[in-house]
């Protein structure tokens, strides 16, 4: 049961390492020489940043009240 109180309160985003070789190549293009980049999504899936570092995944995170987790 989906309980819009509990979604709004909720604050934990999902990092995930994404190779740069599975997006599209308009991302590609802008990846600028690395292999992977770590994406962050919320608890329905979408995908809020995209960025070239884990600790810069989890940082902005934070910085924006969020709670990250690594996801596998």
């Amino acid at each position: 049961m989906h309980n819009e109180d509990t979604h709004i309160q909720d604050r934990t985003v999902y990092v995930k390492m994404i190779a740069v070789s599975d997006l599209p190549r308009e991302v590609r293009d802008q990846a600028e020489g690395l292999e992977q980049l770590y994406a962050v999504h919320d608890a329905e899936g979408q995908q809020l940043a995209l960025v070239g570092d884990r600790k810069l995944a989890f940082s902005l995170a934070r910085d924006h009240d969020y709670a990250p987790v690594m996801a596998h």
